[in-house]
């Protein structure tokens, strides 16, 4: 089931990048949710290509058909079935890379695994795939959004240029009010010119996505094997070019000691909760949410698709040198960040549906 996400909000995908349509099925929706298309568009939006010179020129309209589990606007406790209509895949872009297998990409990894591959853009190794969680993603969110909680998730670098401002001095508000989804419209600059630079030289930059859960409350996560952290890394590393993910601290954290990084609890007489004075921890202790922000950083590689002369091998095993043409990234952070959003949304779903089985009172 390696096309399927979920235990109780699950989607299961289909659908190539060159085929007719990508699009999914959600099962565990439950029935009365009142479903609103113009968010779904708006999240598709902000991840199709072809809205920006930092994008992929692919023009696609990415406009979701629903074919059923929604009636009049609202859920039905059904599956929710859709398509997503591929219009601009221009397959013969691809022809002379029918036999090259191109460096860091999925083409020989796919080759060996299945012995043929589709080399139209990848097939299901694109990240075109990723339309389809952005449907999921968006319905998921707006059920999490009416129960106080909410994702965001942001531009923290590109190449060199980061952002190392703490998410709680950033107007979160104004990560869409550029191309490169940087809150920091100083650092937006930056980033610009510097994929610019690349743009015109053939190559790619890679970068950092921060993203922050606001309003989880504490007790959601499923041990040993669902905490919740593990699931959002299986996740967020699933994202194509993603290469690591750190919640809280991170890689930073393991030069500390114990008595730098431990997060010390009290009582707040306020929220009548307990606390911690610091969140090193990113919200989640034992896999389990602590009812802090929860808060990680996924980390991308610059794109593969270079239009600048490669070394690689063919499918008979022969040294060639080739270059790309065709239509790419040069820099896929930007377009990301909705994805990150997406699939993060559904496995907090997930795990709040599950949450519900896991006390006597709730049963």
């Amino acid at each position: 089931m390696s096309s399927s996400i979920g235990e109780i909000f699950r989607l299961t995908t289909f659908g190539e990048s060159h085929g007719p349509a990508v699009g999914g099925v959600i099962d565990g929706i439950p029935s009365g949710v009142e479903i609103d298309f113009d968010k779904i568009n708006l999240a598709l939006t902000r991840r199709k290509p072809g809205s920006s010179k930092f994008h992929s020129q692919r023009n696609e309209k990415d406009i979701p058909e629903f074919l059923s589990g929604i009636c009049n606007g609202v859920s039905l406790g059904t599956p929710i079935a859709f398509i997503i209509r591929n219009n601009d895949h221009k397959s013969a872009d691809y022809n002379n890379l029918k036999e090259v297998l191109r460096p860091s990409h999925a083409d020989y990894t796919y080759l060996k695994k299945y012995g043929l591959r589709d080399h139209r853009g990848g097939g299901r190794a694109s990240a075109r795939e990723t339309t389809s969680w952005v449907v999921a993603g968006s319905i998921a969110s707006q059920i999490l959004n009416r129960n106080g909680i909410s994702v965001k998730s942001y531009v923290s670098s590109i190449g060199k240029i980061d952002l190392d401002i703490h998410y709680s001095e950033l107007n979160l508000d104004k990560t869409f009010e550029n191309e490169v989804r940087c809150p920091s419209s100083v650092h937006a600059k930056k980033m610009k010119e510097k994929i610019n630079e690349c743009i015109e030289s053939g190559d790619t930059l890679g970068g950092r996505i921060s993203t922050i859960i606001f309003g989880l409350p504490a007790g959601v996560g499923e041990p040993v094997f669902n905490k919740l952290n593990a699931d959002i890394g299986k996740v967020i590393l699933g994202v194509n070019a993603c290469k690591a993910i750190e919640f809280g601290s991170g890689f930073s954290g393991t030069k500390n000691s114990g008595s730098q990084e431990n997060d010390q609890l009290y009582f707040d007489s306020k929220n009548k909760s307990v606390m911690s004075k610091t969140n090193n921890s990113g919200g989640i202790q034992g896999g389990i949410s602590n009812g802090m922000d929860i808060f990680f950083n996924s980390y991308f590689k610059p794109v593969s698709s270079i239009s600048t002369m490669q070394e690689s091998v063919n499918i008979n095993n022969e040294n060639i040198k080739f270059s790309i043409d065709g239509r790419h990234d040069p820099c896929v952070v930007p377009r990301a960040v909705p994805v990150v959003s997406s699939i993060t949304s559904i496995i907090l779903l997930d795990h709040l549906l599950m949450n519900k089985t896991s006390k006597i009172s709730n049963l």
